[in-house]
């Protein structure tokens, strides 16, 4: 079950409209109904800081866990904090999300470089020992190619097997090279399934609004869904 609009406007009256405007995109593209475990991981190197400092990370939490309130009955979204290797694991909610992103960020200190496989092996090993039976969907943000990409497309097409499915968000002016790589590697030579999305939110990504930037996470999910059912990757 999602949670109501009457919960969230009862404990986070403010993503009423975050979660309102997530409804018409999840409708749109067929996915209302859907369960699924939300994540969200977070780029901390360097480069980062300028949207940390602006509250531009902390919104985009706000926009995920507006969305997941649909997908998952909890209100909960676990947070992956990368750079050089996994800075820290947390959480966001219905009752604890205003600020908290940019309070976890500063708490963690030093922002290092860009270690992709280290994220993706955490989200994957926090999602196998939750025990969850609802596919998860990741959205995973960073600002710039990974350390290691060979480690990165390892991970990603070993994950192909496995019920999740990854949004990438690109912030920034970078080329996103890679990302869209790793959205294109080939199916079957490469992955089981194409399981991963990507969509450039450019240098001010709190300039989109929040229906566009749901339709542009939740685009290839439905795709994904259909192919993971039919390879029994995803049950029911």
């Amino acid at each position: 079950m999602a949670v109501s609009m009457e919960k969230v406007a009862r404990t986070a009256p403010g993503l009423v409209s975050l979660y309102k405007q997530a409804a018409v995109s999840l409708d749109k593209h067929r996915l209302s109904g859907e369960r699924a475990a939300v994540y969200l991981v977070l780029d901390r190197s360097g480069s980062m800081r300028p949207f940390y400092r602006d509250g531009t990370v902390q919104h985009l939490a706000e926009q995920v866990l507006g969305l997941a309130a649909h997908f998952d009955d909890d209100g909960i979204v676990p947070v992956v904090f990368f750079s050089t290797e996994v800075d820290g694991v947390a959480e966001v909610s219905l009752t604890d999300y205003e600020g908290r992103i940019t309070k976890l960020n500063e708490a963690y200190g030093h922002m290092g470089r860009t270690d992709y496989a280290a994220a993706m092996e955490a989200v994957i090993g926090h999602y196998e020992r939750s025990g969850a039976t609802a596919p998860a969907f990741v959205v995973f943000q960073t600002d710039g190619g990974p350390s290691s990409r060979r480690a990165a497309v390892d991970v990603l097409c070993r994950a192909a097997e496995l019920p999740l499915f990854w949004q990438f968000v690109g912030f920034g002016d970078d080329e996103f090279r890679f990302l869209r790589r790793l959205d294109e590697l080939p199916v079957p030579a490469k992955r089981v399934v194409d399981n991963a999305g990507f969509f450039a939110a450019g240098t001010d990504p709190r300039s989109i609004s929040d229906g566009d930037l749901y339709d542009e996470l939740t685009a290839e999910f439905p795709e994904w869904l259909a192919a993971a059912r039919a390879k029994g990757i995803v049950r029911g």
